[in-house]
């Protein structure tokens, strides 16, 4: 037997990879502190919790329809219209079993073999495994620090090609932290759709970007381009990441595609999950997860102060999620080989560049400042401690 051709050609999640050297140090009564994954540590609002404790009382938990509970898909259009101002018609919301589900449905709606498709370099990995897993040529089209790590429109237009189908991504990002302007993502969209391409926008991480002066979060792409593939997910915001809890917002015409693959791949997002996922959007949930945004922000100091202190520039300050990429070619290290022993000397987990794309595969390392205070400070010490012994 062998594995497929796809299944041979997926590379590994070295986020996760970094993870499991972090068990196994952990596992030999070492101290590990985990800034590899961007895995929030507050845990679910304190009523989801209560809500998934009442609905564990031994009652049947059947299936939903495979596109979710119309109740919470009611209210995720409620949360567009509160938060983002948009108007969302609840029957192309699609709730799926967590982000990765959305993009794999979407991919799965919208690629074929041999469709290129442009993605931002840096990205996140999973993002373009998924659209090559359905045969799709993904194009990483390099970004730079002056584009915020970002896609723009001249960099869109100069890798466009007859052979272009569609367009990811990520606002924020994943690794970078940083957002794409909302003109410029508007001129992106509408260059792609002037040439009847899809646009997929990741937005997991837009809650977690700063609000204006009105307190208005950040506006969604639907706001400019309502035809846009949009994903999203309980598990940043909510920090329901263990839930697998996610959804999409999809254009009219792919709505009962949607609910055919989603029937097919999985028959519906996990029941108590989706009903306990209802108290995330009473006015009690959003304010805690409003109060731990603004510790995403404090946090956020604290890992630019440490690692300006350490000697580790960060090109691009992050404007949301909880990343900083920062730079570790002045320490004569490549991005591997930093990461490597940074682990094993001092049992602090990042993850290298080379998750994220080719450009700054041996440059750039990614730092989730998803952890308390006490381990950041912690963990930029160390840091602080094996850069300067590499200057000696």
């Amino acid at each position: 037997m062998r594995p497929s051709r796809r299944a041979a050609a997926v590379q590994p999640f070295y986020a996760m990879e970094f993870g499991k050297r972090a068990l196994a140090l952990e596992s030999q009564g070492h101290p590990v502190i985990r800034l590899n994954l961007g895995e929030p540590d507050f845990g679910a609002p304190p009523a989801v919790l209560s809500a998934l404790e009442k609905v564990a009382d031994g009652r049947p938990l059947p299936y939903t329809g495979a596109t979710g509970l119309p109740e919470l898909r009611e209210a995720i259009s409620g949360f567009y219209r509160s938060e983002h101002d948009v108007e969302v018609d609840p029957g192309l919301i699609v709730v799926t079993a967590g982000a990765s589900a959305a993009l794999l449905l979407v991919s799965a709606a919208l690629v074929d073999p041999g469709d290129e498709v442009l993605i931002s370099d840096p990205s996140y990995p999973c993002n373009r495994q998924f659209a090559e897993s359905f045969g799709a040529e993904v194009v990483l089209v390099p970004t730079t620090a002056e584009s915020r790590f970002q896609l723009d429109l001249p960099a869109v237009q100069a890798n466009w090609t007859a052979g272009t189908r569609g367009i990811m991504i990520a606002t924020p990002s994943n690794p970078t932290g940083t957002s794409i302007e909302g003109s410029e993502l508007k001129a992106i969209c509408d260059f792609a759709r002037e040439r009847d391409a899809w646009r997929i926008v990741d937005e997991i991480y837009l809650n977690l970007g700063r609000r204006d002066a009105d307190g208005r979060a950040p506006a969604s792409v639907l706001s400019s381009d309502p035809d846009a593939f949009v994903i999203n997910s309980f598990s940043k915001y909510f920090g329901m990441t263990g839930w697998r809890l996610g959804w999409c917002v999809v254009p009219q015409d792919f709505a009962p595609v949607m609910e055919r693959l989603a029937q097919n791949y999985y028959i519906c997002p996990s029941t108590p999950a989706q009903i306990a996922a209802l108290e995330c959007f009473t006015a009690q949930s959003l304010e805690v997860a409003e109060a731990r945004r603004l510790e995403f922000e404090r946090r956020r100091a604290v890992v630019l102060e440490g690692l300006q202190a350490a000697g580790l520039p960060v090109p691009v300050p992050p404007d949301g999620a909880f990343y900083a990429y920062f730079d570790v070619s002045g320490t004569g290290l490549g991005a591997w080989e930093f990461c490597e022993r940074l682990l094993a000397e001092k049992h602090v987990a990042l993850t290298p560049g080379k998750d994220f794309g080719r450009l700054g595969a041996e440059r750039y390392v990614r730092l989730s400042y998803a952890a308390s205070v006490a381990e950041l400070q912690e963990g930029l010490a160390r840091l602080a401690d094996f850069t300067a012994a590499l200057s000696t």
